[in-house]
């Protein structure tokens, strides 16, 4: 029995290693096959609109700027969609009902993207170019400086249809984490919220919000970083055009659909290192934007444990 613990420590940290390990050879293989396109454009690469692999010519700007505003759009569909159905399973829905909805809505997170992509190409692109992107160009287009937004021919692909399946693929993640972080909160101050004579709405705002909002703070980023990363689905339905626009109904891309659509036809050593490196982009991204939400969720659990602690 003595020789279990050592080789328990030795078995766990054999497999840390090796997951850190992977992690250290993602980095090096992103930063040595990007470094020639880096080399070639230099700085200027983050902030270069230009992609033309005839003349060599390649920027990160327009696919970064794409990626932004879809996993923008996504969080401000998504966000309050989840807040209201976290609320609602932890607060209002009986409790018979509580673990089937909660099923349900976590099953939408086994969907997978390809086919969030094709519905949204096959049968949301037509409701968008016949019905919602006329309706939006005749009431918000006509209002100064925001009808920029929707301007354009209603063609139906665009950064705001990718936004929205984006939007409704990262809720179940959203809502799941953020019942987890309601939830955690200790019964016994809503009880004394409403033996003060608080209403349900006093106890979720005053009580329940501020107890965890670095949950729910997490909870968006890790929502956020889920979005940043997201390929096949916005791939369907964006248009995957490298050129900048004012308007949300128009084509766009972003740059984990121009790795989809680009790197298997990629000719050439800076072609094939550009694409590495706009990876390279997203990776830091993507890896800011986790790193945030967990310091948040950290916080969080610090939070409920010396609330528990008090309570």
């Amino acid at each position: 029995m003595r020789w279990g613990d050592p080789i328990f420590w030795g078995a766990t940290l054999f497999f840390t290693l090796v997951l850190f390990a992977l992690l250290c050879g993602v980095i090096a293989v992103l930063l040595v096959g990007g470094w020639p396109a880096l080399a070639h454009s230099g700085i200027a690469f983050l902030w270069t609109a230009h992609w033309n692999p005839v003349t060599d010519t390649y920027g990160a700007v327009v696919p970064l700027i794409g990626t932004i505003e879809t996993s923008v759009i996504a969080m401000l569909i998504g966000v309050p969609f989840s807040f209201g159905m976290a609320i609602f399973l932890t607060e209002l829905c009986p409790h018979r009902l509580r673990q089937p909805i909660a099923i349900a809505i976590e099953l939408l997170a086994a969907i997978p993207s390809i086919i969030y992509g094709m519905w949204g190409l096959f049968i949301v692109v037509p409701l968008f170019q016949h019905h919602v992107e006329p309706a939006l160009k005749t009431t918000l287009g006509n209002i100064p400086l925001l009808g920029n937004l929707f301007s354009g021919p209603p063609i139906g692909i665009g950064v705001l249809l990718a936004g929205l399946i984006l939007g409704l693929m990262v809720l179940p993640f959203i809502t799941s984490v953020m019942r987890e972080v309601f939830a955690s909160v200790p019964p016994v101050l809503r009880e004394s919220a409403y033996g003060l004579g608080a209403t349900r709405w006093e106890v979720v705002w005053r009580v329940v919000l501020p107890y965890c909002r670095n949950g729910v703070a997490g909870a968006v980023m890790l929502g956020l970083g889920r979005a940043l990363g997201e390929t096949m689905a916005v791939t369907f339905v964006i248009g995957n055009a490298h050129r900048l626009s004012l308007s949300l109904l128009a084509p766009g891309t972003t740059i984990s659909a121009t790795l989809a659509n680009e790197f298997t036809e990629a000719v050439g050593d800076i072609y094939t290192s550009a694409l590495v490196a706009l990876g390279l982009v997203l990776f830091v991204l993507t890896f800011l934007v986790l790193a945030l939400g967990k310091k948040l969720l950290l916080g969080a659990r610090a939070e409920g444990a010396e609330g528990e602690v008090l309570a």
